[in-house]
């Protein structure tokens, strides 16, 4: 049976509907934090609004039962796993240039590589990722790229390891320290700061501006064109081609 660094507890899956379901069962059953949920197949993936997730085998679909800090501070976590997994696909492929897409997924060579979704289990945080490894399924939002294109051998489970070591990392720097690290290292690797943006917000209304930055709870902050600025609290952001 393959293992994870601690403190993550391993349970692994062949084809099961969604990771973040399973770990909400296990949880509702007495299940405790550090559970991770690792699907080799899901046939009710989903991200973000509720945007279907294609889960080709061989890709990454796990789901991990988390801490957090506290209710209010809760989506800080997709920071969290942004900062830890760009480290451990840097770890895998360290001559390309991850890239932290605000507010939940992960770039390279401008394609996405990567995306999270957060979902409570009050009083914890159930994080869903899921990383393009062999395959780069047709794009839907934004192009994709997996990382047998960008020249790496690893496996899902490779990915899986490197991601829940450095998890373990800055979940430990977050609930001691709170979220200004976190901020720091998600801005420091972070696409599109400083350059102008379009935000889609719920309604589908769009907006424009220059994305200058994070709040203190990591809100984008979208300066416009008459200098005033506004923190978004949720949107899909698009970068100009």
């Amino acid at each position: 049976m393959k293992a994870l660094p601690p403190p993550f507890q391993l349970v692994a899956c062949d084809c099961i509907d969604s990771s973040n379901d399973e770990v909400r069962r296990r949880f509702d059953s007495g299940d405790a934090p550090g559970l991770v949920v690792w699907a080799k197949e899901q046939t009710a993936g989903r991200g973000r609004r509720g945007r279907t997730w294609i889960s080709p085998r061989g890709n990454l679909h796990c789901s991990i039962l988390l801490t957090a800090r506290s209710p209010e501070e809760a989506p800080q976590l997709a920071f969290v796993a942004a900062a830890a997994l760009r480290q451990g696909l840097h770890s895998l492929l360290p001559q390309l240039p991850f890239r932290c897409k605000w507010p939940n997924d992960l770039l390279v060579q401008g394609r996405k590589i990567a995306g999270m979704l957060l979902e409570s289990a009050a009083p914890h945080v159930i994080l869903g990722v899921g990383v393009n490894v062999v395959e780069a399924p047709d794009p839907a939002l934004y192009p994709a790229a997996c990382l047998r294109q960008l020249g790496s051998g690893a496996e899902d489970f490779d990915v899986l390891s490197a991601f829940c070591e450095a998890l373990s990392k800055w979940h430990g720097i977050w609930m001691t320290q709170g979220f200004a690290p976190i901020r720091q290292a998600w801005l420091d690797h972070a696409q599109g700061v400083g350059e102008a943006v379009t935000v889609r917000l719920a309604d589908h209304s769009e907006l424009q501006g220059r994305f200058s930055g994070l709040d203190a709870g990591g809100a984008l902050l979208l300066e416009t064109e008459d200098g005033s600025v506004r923190p978004i609290l949720a949107g899909d952001v698009f970068f100009p081609r």
